[in-house]
């Protein structure tokens, strides 16, 4: 099997890296969306990224991959075993879902061959299953049908898929994290879905012949020996996976001061940003990075770090104003983060 182009590899794409990474370590972000140019590596670093992550403990035969820890949501399958459950270990699942996907490739339906060869009545899990504790990568996810974009947020926030047709009834547990990409000139996402994703970065084509260079030398190798050139890299990508198990491991001693929370509600009110979830997602995604870091607090620098990819995907347009959402992001930093005293 052809392995992953590594991560460690990718040139540039700064922020969309961090995003990604951020999301490792904490999935409670709600997941990442990348806009931008085409051919810029979006599912290269997706894929790269999984590899990274070591195997995670399931329920051994489980179709579900559900996890043997107590407490832990079980398909009914698993459910009905009663525990302690036989546990094995797998892949990070990551699940690509095409453009032109039907509603029972996604969250699964009736065995048809079971059921005319032996007359059977069973359920082939879809989609949502396979990418469950995993990532669920949506290229074009702008261009979603508006039915597939329902099902998918109401899965987002319940964590789990319930499927009821031709007599059958099955709940497993879905919880992923969602990745979508797409152009923004080919079409807007739905407010609904826009705001499940936690961070929302754009990529672009890049500008100088130094970085295109080097990007087309490292494809070009990859594709001519690609065992090799991931065994030169392995070093590099094996330092990053400690790195994201050590922040694991940090992240719930990770303190985020009062002061630093307070920034970021001022930063969010002069944004006009709604509800709350603007707030909580730069939260854990500084706490996050503070992880990354190897740090056990985490200050305004953090907030500085993530603010624009928490909140360019948040704010109401303004008719008056036609900058971009990163400037008007970047302008409020500058009004709220030095202009008073913060850690």
């Amino acid at each position: 099997m052809r392995r992953s182009f590594p991560f460690a590899a990718i040139v540039g794409q700064q922020e969309m890296k961090r995003a990604l990474l951020i999301a490792a370590v904490d999935a409670s972000i709600g997941g990442v969306l990348v806009f931008g140019d085409r051919g810029t590596g979006k599912s290269t670093a997706v894929r790269a990224l999984a590899a990274l992550l070591p195997p995670m403990r399931v329920v051994a035969g489980c179709r579900y991959g559900c996890s043997p820890v107590p407490d832990a949501a079980l398909c009914s399958e698993c459910a009905a075993r009663g525990r302690p459950l036989p546990e094995a270990v797998a892949p990070v699942p990551v699940v690509d879902m095409p453009l032109g996907a039907t509603e029972d490739r996604v969250v699964g339906a009736l065995d048809l061959e079971r059921a005319l060869t032996r007359g059977e009545r069973a359920f082939e899990p879809g989609l949502l299953a396979r990418a469950n504790r995993g990532f669920l990568y949506i290229d074009e996810v702008n261009l979603l049908e508006d039915h597939l974009v329902d099902l998918l947020i109401d899965v987002a926030a319940s964590g789990e898929n319930l499927v009821e047709r031709e007599g059958l009834s099955v709940r497993h547990p879905a919880r992923f994290v969602l990745v979508g990409s797409g152009n923004p000139e080919e079409g807007e996402l739905r407010p609904q879905l826009l705001d499940r994703f936690g961070l929302s970065v754009e990529v672009a084509t890049p500008a100088d012949i130094a970085s295109r260079i080097d990007i087309v030398r490292r494809r070009d190798a990859y594709d001519r020996d690609p065992a090799g050139f991931c065994d030169t890299w392995a070093p590099e990508d094996a330092r990053l996976a400690l790195r994201i198990e050590a922040a694991r491991a940090l992240l719930p001693h990770v303190d985020v001061p009062d002061s630093v929370l307070e920034q970021a509600a001022r930063l969010c009110m002069a944004l006009g940003t709604d509800g709350l979830r603007a707030e909580l997602t730069l939260l854990r995604a500084a706490r996050a990075v503070a992880s990354i870091e190897g740090e056990t607090v985490a200050t305004v620098a953090h907030l500085r770090d993530v603010a624009p990819s928490a909140l360019r995907h948040r704010l109401r347009r303004d008719p008056l104003d036609d900058s971009g959402s990163s400037a008007r992001v970047n302008r409020a930093m500058m009004e709220v983060f030095d202009s008073g005293p913060h850690e």
